[in-house]
């Protein structure tokens, strides 16, 4: 049992390897480290395993080692089986979530030195990143557990759902408490013993993301009996697909408000402050302690410190929008900056003239089309 475990991992292992980007998404703990990321030796390692796949044995610990995490981090990830290769899902999960979100716009996302120098700062598209890869920290473990990839825990186990049963009748819930107890102890094995803004802020977004999972739950049922009669009934927990929680995020993204840091001398702690709706226009006046305008950021809101860059042009946060494909008369003005476009000529292969053979059976011609392309000058 425990060889065909091992085998089971090491393919697990061995796909994500070749199924990862050529750069791991980097998604920050802090101002100051990398989520997951690897290093310049390590990804040569993982090229080598790539290209000697099957005759390499790939083991969680040596991932684990692979992966730049903190001294207690690296612990966790080699505590059980399979939370490599569940921490190596997370990550992706979040940078595909990234990519899909921001397509079409100035900003789409992108991996490698940008955004790790992105992670350098404190706007607005960093407070993005924060909450969607805590969210898809806890999104995978949670469904980790119900998949079986997971051996420190099971199905469900919130105490007002009939999960004795669930087995029985074929329901699995995610198991939501374990992925929120995890990952609170798995960022906060990364946090800085200093307390800056940066940190106050970063830890809210993360926050806030994994807010978005759990606030996004919901419980199924299903009914058991005699001619369709709920005779017994099964409860389990669902989480939603990650692309309605990556959509939430964004909308998070679109309000998030610029904040500042003011003491709060009741509890003797520190509260994320911004300016109220009203008064928002007046945004770039100096904050005052003593405003009647300023409010304090709910937890499940987003919140930064410092105005964006300009994505337009080529800088270290950005490529820029050059050449970058848009769709006309939707968002070819925004992503080209007002530069205008070029069009170019691109010819296509397609299915078509397909044909429905008795019983099960669709057979399609390939032809070839020419599509418009609009690329951004």
């Amino acid at each position: 049992m425990r060889i065909e475990t091992s085998k089971r991992v090491v393919l697990q292992l061995g796909f994500l390897i070749i199924a990862l980007p050529d750069i791991l998404g980097f998604f920050g703990l802090t101002a100051r480290e990398p989520l997951l990321s690897l290093s310049p030796a390590s990804e040569q390692r993982v090229l080598h395993l790539r290209r000697h796949q099957g005759k390499t044995r790939t083991t969680s610990t040596e991932l684990c080692n692979m992966l730049a995490l903190h001294r207690k981090q690296k612990r966790m990830c080699r505590r059980g089986r399979g939370m490599a290769v569940t921490l190596v899902r997370a990550t992706r999960l979040s940078a595909l979530e990234c990519q899909h979100q921001f397509q079409h716009e100035r900003w789409n996302c992108t991996l490698g030195k940008y955004r790790n120098n992105i992670l350098e700062e404190g706007i607005k598209e960093t407070s993005f990143l924060y909450a969607i890869s805590s969210a898809g920290l806890v999104h995978e473990l949670s469904r980790a557990c119900a998949m079986g990839t997971l051996d420190r825990c099971t199905c469900d186990e919130s105490k007002h759902l009939e999960n004795t049963k669930t087995w029985r009748w074929g329901g699995c819930g995610d198991n939501l408490r374990f992925g929120l107890k995890f990952a609170r102890k798995f960022l906060r094995k990364a946090r800085p013993p200093e307390r800056d803004i940066r940190a106050t802020v970063d830890e809210h977004n993360s926050g806030a993301g994994i807010r978005t999972v759990k606030d996004n739950a919901n419980t199924t049922c299903k009914c058991h009996g005699v001619s369709g009669s709920c005779t017994v009934s099964t409860c389990w927990l669902q989480l939603s697909p990650f692309k309605k929680v990556g959509n939430i995020i964004k909308s998070k993204y679109e309000k998030s408000a610029k904040v500042i840091v003011l003491p709060n001398q009741a509890t003797g702690t520190t509260e994320l402050m911004k300016k109220a709706e009203a008064s928002f226009s007046s945004f770039a006046s100096p904050f005052s302690a003593f405003s009647n305008d300023i409010v304090p950021v709910k937890k499940s809101e987003l919140a930064f410190i410092e105005d964006s860059p300009n994505f337009c042009r080529e800088s270290p946060y950005s490529p820029g929008t050059q050449d970058r494909s848009c769709i006309k008369g939707e968002n070819c003005d925004s992503i080209c900056c007002g530069r205008g476009y070029n069009v170019q000529k691109q010819q296509v292969v397609k299915s078509c003239k397909c044909v429905v053979i008795w019983c099960c059976e669709v057979k399609c011609k390939q032809c070839v089309f020419e599509q418009e392309v609009y690329l951004c000058k």
